[in-house]
C-alpha cells in the first residue's frame, strides 16, 4: 500500500496534514446506493475517509447496469449494498467498509438511533416524508447530513445540521492583512529607519512598497488632521503624491505603491461579518461551549484591550520588489507582531477555559494559533431544518426565485421535486413512470404542484407546462451523468464539513440540467 503522503499527495496540499487526518477519522453513512450514492461515496473512499456503512435493501436490476459503474452483470439478483461496497472497497484498501441490507426508510422509522454513530450521513434519493424524519434524528444526534438527489436532467444537494463553524475558510479573495492605515510602533520606528529621498538609484527603487505607503501615509496624514484619504479626489491626490517621488520610470516598487494605495484607504478595525460573530450569543461561553466558541470569546476580550479594535495579524507578507535585507527585515517584523498577538489570545484562552471549569490545555496551541491566523475569515454557517424551510419557506425569496427570469428554472426544480413526491404519496409511483399514462400524469402532477404552491402560499404563481412536461418525461430516472455531478457536488460539500475548511454551502444547491446551470435557492 502507497505511503498516505504520497497517496494523498494532491489533497494534502488543498486541505493539509490536519484536514487528512479528520478526514481518515470519520465515518460515513450512505442510504440509498444508486448512481447518485455510489458516486458520492467513490469520490469519498479515493479521498481517504475513515469507514463507510452503505445502506440499501434493493437487489441489482438489469436497469441498474446502464447507470452504475459499481455494478456488472454478474451483480444482478445480488444485494446492491454488497455489490457498492465490495467495488468502493477495491478503489481503497484503507479505508474500512461495511454493507447492511435493508430499506433506509425502515431503518429512519424503526431504529433513529443508529444513526448516532456516525460522523455524516450521505441520504440519497429520500422523498419528502423520509427526508423530515431523518432531519429530525440527525439533529438531535448532533450528526452531520447531507440530502442529494439526481432525477432526470435536474438535482438538488442540501446540508442541514443546526450550526456549523469554520477557522480555515480559505475564501478566494482576501486583502492581505498589513495595517498599512494602521501601523503598530515597530512598523512605525522600521519604516522611519528608511529615507525615500535617498540619492542611492539602486536603494530608491528597492525600497518596499509598504515602507512606501507607511511613510505616505504618515505624510498625509500630519497634513490633514490625522486624517487618511476618504473622498476620489483625495485618493487620486495620493497617488499623484506617491508617483512625484519615482526618480525613473523602471521603479516597479512605486508602482506597486501606486497599485496598492487602496490597502492605506481600507477601514480600520473589523470586518462587519466578523463583528456580528464576536456579538453572536454563543460569545457568552459556559462548560458546553465549543473550541470555537472560547477562542471567539478570547478573540473578544482580544479586541477589547491588546488589540486595540484590530484581529491578532496574520504575520504573513506578499511577494514585492524590494533589497533581500528590507524583505526580511519586514517580514521579521510581522511575524514577530503575529506571535505576540497570539500569546496574549493563547493566554485569554487558557484563563477561559480555567473560568468555565474546562482543562485550560483541552485546546492545543496549534488549534489557537490557526484560530489567531484566519480571525479575520472565520464563519458560522447556520441552516434551518428541513420540516420548518418545507413548511413555511421564506416567501418572498420563495416567490422572487418562481418568477425572476434567471432563477424561475431552478425555483420551478424545486417545486416539482417536492411535488413529485407528493404525487408519489398519492399514486405509487412516479409521473411517467409507466407507459401510456403521460397525459394523465402531467394533468395529475400539474394539479399536485398548483396545490403545493397554494400551501406555501404562492397563490397565483405558476410553472410553465414545458418544465411539467419534462418533469414527467424524466420518469424520476437517475441518468449517470447527473448522477455523477450530483455526487460530485455532495462529496465536495462532505469535505468541507469534515475538514472544517472552505465555506460549505448555505442553502438549497439545485442543478438545472436543461440549461446547463447551478444556482443556490435560500429559503
Amino acid at each position: 500500500m502507497a505511503e498516505p503522503k504520497t497517496k494523498y499527495d494532491r489533497q494534502l496540499r488543498i486541505w493539509g496534514e490536519q484536514g487528512q487526518t479528520a478526514l481518515e477519522k470519520a465515518s460515513v453513512c450512505l442510504l440509498n446506493c444508486g448512481p447518485t450514492g455510489s458516486e458520492t461515496l467513490k469520490n469519498l473512499v479515493l479521498g481517504g475517509v475513515g469507514s463507510i456503512t452503505v445502506i440499501d435493501g434493493s437487489k441489482v436490476e438489469s436497469g441498474d447496469l446502464g447507470n452504475n459503474f459499481m455494478v456488472d452483470e454478474s451483480s444482478v439478483g445480488q444485494s446492491k449494498a454488497k455489490c457498492v461496497c465490495q467495488f468502493l472497497q477495491e478503489l481503497n484498501d484503507a479505508v474500512k467498509a461495511k454493507f447492511i441490507e435493508e430499506y433506509p426508510e425502515a431503518l429512519i422509522q424503526t431504529n433513529p438511533s443508529f444513526f448516532s454513530q456516525f460522523t455524516l450521513v450521505v441520504a440519497t434519493q429520500l422523498v419528502e416524508d423520509s427526508m423530515v424524519k431523518l432531519d429530525r434524528i440527525c439533529r438531535d444526534a448532533n450528526v452531520l447530513l447531507i440530502f442529494a438527489r439526481s432525477y432526470g436532467l435536474t438535482g438538488l444537494v442540501r446540508i442541514s445540521l443546526k450550526e456549523h463553524t469554520v477557522i480555515e475558510s480559505k475564501p478566494e479573495h482576501f486583502l492581505d492583512d498589513l495595517r498599512l492605515n494602521n501601523p503598530w510602533p515597530e512598523l512605525r520606528g522600521f519604516a522611519e529607519t528608511i529615507d525615500l529621498d535617498v540619492s542611492d538609484p539602486v536603494a530608491h527603487k528597492h525600497t518596499p512598497y509598504v515602507v512606501i505607503l507607511v511613510k505616505m501615509a504618515q505624510e498625509w496624514a500630519k497634513s490633514h488632521g490625522g486624517k487618511l484619504p476618504t473622498t476620489r479626489e483625495e485618493k487620486k491626490e495620493f497617488k499623484e503624491l506617491i508617483k512625484a517621488r519615482m526618480t525613473a520610470i523602471d521603479e516597479d516598487n512605486y508602482r506597486e505603491a501606486i497599485e496598492n494605495s487602496f490597502k492605506v484607504f481600507t477601514l480600520r478595525g473589523i470586518s462587519p461579518e466578523l463583528q456580528q460573530i464576536i456579538s453572536d450569543s454563543r460569545s457568552e461561553i459556559d462548560s458546553s461551549s465549543s473550541d470555537f466558541w472560547v477562542m471567539v470569546a478570547a478573540l473578544k476580550e482580544f479586541l477589547a484591550n491588546e488589540g486595540g479594535g484590530e484581529a491578532p495579524l496574520e504575520g504573513s507578507i506578499p511577494d514585492m520588489t524590494s533589497s533581500t535585507e528590507h524583505y526580511v527585515a519586514l517580514q521579521k517584523i510581522y511575524q514577530a507582531k503575529a506571535e505576540a498577538d497570539f500569546l496574549v489570545i493563547d493566554q485569554r484562552v487558557r484563563s477561559l477555559l480555567k473560568k468555565i471549569g474546562r482543562d485550560p490545555s483541552s485546546i492545543s496551541k496549534a488549534t489557537v494559533k490557526s484560530f489567531c491566523k484566519n480571525a479575520r475569515k472565520l464563519k458560522v454557517c447556520r441552516y434551518r431544518s428541513i420540516e420548518d424551510e418545507f413548511s413555511s419557506p421564506i416567501l418572498p425569496d420563495l416567490q422572487k426565485y418562481l418568477t425572476d427570469e434567471d432563477y424561475s428554472v431552478a425555483g420551478g426544480f424545486y417545486i416539482l421535486l417536492r411535488a413529485v413526491d407528493r404525487f408519489a404519496a398519492n399514486y405509487n409511483s412516479f409521473p411517467g413512470k409507466f407507459e401510456g399514462v403521460m397525459d394523465e400524469d402531467i394533468s395529475r402532477l400539474k394539479t399536485t404542484a398548483v396545490g403545493l404552491l397554494s400551501d406555501l402560499g404562492c397563490n397565483g404563481v405558476t410553472l410553465t407546462e414545458d418544465l411539467i412536461n419534462e418533469m414527467c418525461r424524466f420518469g424520476a430516472a437517475e441518468l449517470h451523468a447527473v448522477a455523477a455531478f450530483i455526487g460530485g457536488i455532495a462529496s465536495q460539500e462532505v469535505i468541507k464539513l469534515i475538514t472544517r475548511q472552505f465555506v460549505p454551502l448555505s442553502g438549497t444547491f439545485i442543478f438545472n440540467g436543461i440549461d446547463h446551470k447551478s444556482q443556490l435557492l435560500a429559503l
